[in-house]
């Protein structure tokens, strides 16, 4: 995969953003420079969470944090978020990512639609995700509502106790699947919190009425969507549209806005799969302090917060992001981890060839002497038990046992990278890299150019960069910017 070109017209401080990225140009690295406010981070941010969060139902929440907000313009139709053009190893693939109001396509299919018998007040882009909640909540509640009637039916045989918890379990199960009834509230003003003596024959008829008149809401619900179901999905398909998500551009958390996507030369199925498959290919690696954009409205706040309570503050929020994540990288100053698992990984190999040829493998010396390479003069073990990594640096024929705070950051850094891209096998991707250059001395932000084209090769790199040492390690071609320009300092 081979990012060519993005263009984003308005996006927070972006405006009228287009850059190429040459797929001639060897090597396959762009800084991306800017003084600081020229939207560097923006951009990388957008691009990953467009690229690798759309495809992901369990990502769209961080697609929704960073889309908050964003409104359409009154005099538009729709607000273009990013265009790209994707080298797929045989052909562009061009993708527009755009904002519409979810009911907009009642005027692009009712315009020129005779049809009385049709109600174009129901559609929404978002009916197809629709119709698979309503499936899903006429399952749970008809599910509920036959285990409350034979709850109903046995009144006599169990205890007021016993009542009270099997009601509330089968009130927590629909709650956990988006159903509030209002019944069950006022029952538990009545019975449950407040103790008082409330007929419990009456407190179950009135929330199994309420289910069954619920059952009934989103029974003709489905019934109209999958009337109109069809004519949605003919459009989408002409159209080569995929819907991505709704999300939220008012105080008030409606989401009345969505996310669509249109990819060209590709049909519906074929766009899913491209954009699954570009998911895996997307990384980011990025300053801890640059991961608020993907949490919420409120968590973000937590960063200005002086005395967070307990484990509600912004660093555990960060850990929550990463751990759901995986293709995001912070740099942290010693990936443990990741080292630990590599040795593991090493020994491993070497048993498995050991008791295939006989013979122990290479893996566990090789490892050992990659790292110790990127540490140069110091070097790197682990101990018998694989949990815990040691340093050692040789003086005056003298070994000495060093601790974290003998190593510098940048050596940690380094380090850190150098395990992400070889031991996460993250291998003819497109990675983004935000201010790779912090903790490095200038002749380390240059050589991190000749670093990744050994460590990774087959990858495109695109950092944002303020360093001006780092962009003379290529040619003047590779290097992009953003208004702000990066200004030489002068000697």
């Amino acid at each position: 995969m081979h990012l060519q070109r993005i263009q984003v017209p308005d996006f927070r401080v972006l405006k009228n953003v287009d850059i190429t990225f040459e797929k001639k140009f060897v090597p396959s690295i762009f800084p991306l420079g800017s003084q600081n406010g020229g939207g560097k981070s923006t951009l990388l941010q957008l691009i990953f969470v467009l690229l690798h969060c759309s495809s992901d139902p369990d990502k769209i929440p961080f697609l929704k944090n960073i889309l908050y907000g964003l409104k359409i313009y009154d005099d538009s139709e729709k607000r273009v978020l990013a265009i790209f053009d994707i080298w797929d190893g045989e052909k562009i693939i061009n993708l527009e990512f755009f904002c519409r109001k979810d009911s907009s396509i009642q005027e692009l299919l009712g315009a020129n639609n005779d049809d009385e018998t049709i109600d174009y007040s129901d559609f929404r882009f978002s009916v197809p995700n629709k119709l698979e909640e309503f499936k899903t909540k006429l399952v749970v509640l008809k599910e509920e509502s036959s285990n409350l009637a034979q709850l109903e039916r046995n009144l006599k045989e169990k205890k007021e106790k016993d009542i009270i918890i099997e009601v509330k379990a089968s009130n927590q199960r629909l709650e956990e699947n988006g159903i509030f009834l209002i019944a069950v509230d006022n029952i538990r003003k009545a019975f449950i919190d407040e103790g008082i003596n409330y007929p419990l024959s009456d407190s179950i008829s009135m929330i199994v009425k309420d289910i069954k008149e619920r059952i009934k809401f989103y029974q003709e619900k489905q019934n109209k969507i999958e009337n109109i179901l069809p004519k949605i999905i003919e459009y989408m398909k002409t159209e080569k549209l995929l819907y991505i998500s709704n999300y939220s551009s008012h105080e008030n958390g409606s989401e009345d806005e969505v996310l669509l996507c249109h990819i060209n030369d590709l049909d519906i199925t074929e766009s899913k799969l491209f954009l699954n498959k570009l998911s895996q290919k997307i990384f980011l690696a990025a300053p801890a302090t640059q991961i608020f954009i993907f949490m919420s409205k409120d968590s973000r706040k937590l960063l200005l917060k002086a005395a967070p309570k307990e484990d509600n503050n912004y660093y555990s929020e960060i850990q929550d992001v990463k751990s759901k994540i995986t293709s995001l990288f912070t740099y942290d100053f010693l990936s443990v981890e990741l080292i630990i698992k590599a040795f593991l990984d090493a020994r491993d190999q070497d048993f498995i060839e050991a008791i295939e040829t006989g013979e122990y493998g290479n893996n566990y010396k090789a490892i050992k002497r990659e790292l110790n390479q990127i540490l140069y003069n110091k070097k790197i073990n682990i101990d018998k038990e694989f949990s815990e990594i040691t340093f050692k640096l040789d003086r005056n024929g003298e070994t000495i046992e060093l601790s974290p705070e003998d190593l510098s950051h940048g050596e940690l850094k380094r380090l850190s990278i150098y395990m992400w891209l070889k031991y996460r096998n993250i291998e003819n991707a497109i990675v983004l890299m935000d201010e790779i250059e912090i903790a490095f001395h200038p002749d380390w932000q240059y050589q991190i150019i000749s670093d990744l084209k050994e460590w990774s090769p087959s990858n495109q790199y695109i950092l944002a960069t303020h360093s001006y040492e780092l962009c003379q390690a290529l040619t003047p071609a590779h290097v992009k910017e953003l208004e702000p320009k990066l200004l030489k300092q002068e000697v």
